[in-house]
């Protein structure tokens, strides 16, 4: 987060996909927490800048998790587009 301060700073235009959760944790993010993370970078960058991520590769997750983390991260990227047309 401390980084988006300073891509608003200095006006950065490019597209940018930071990542809303840590995926080196087995433990999957509620779609709540994914929800304030988005809010909190939405107020540095505006929204057709932001790219919805997990934080790195998935590879190191089992399917289940993966699969729990994405359908809860997909459910907060729709949140945020009704939240912040």
């Amino acid at each position: 987060m401390k980084l988006l301060k300073t891509f608003q700073h200095y006006g950065y235009a490019n597209q940018i996909g930071p990542g809303v959760y840590d995926i080196h944790s087995p433990r999957v993010p509620g779609g709540e927490e994914i929800q304030k993370r988005l809010g909190a970078m939405l107020q540095f960058l505006p929204d057709s800048l932001l790219f919805v991520n997990p934080d790195c590769g998935l590879k190191t997750r089992g399917w289940k998790e993966t699969e729990a983390s994405l359908v809860n991260l997909v459910n907060a990227a729709k949140w945020a587009r009704q939240q912040y047309p």
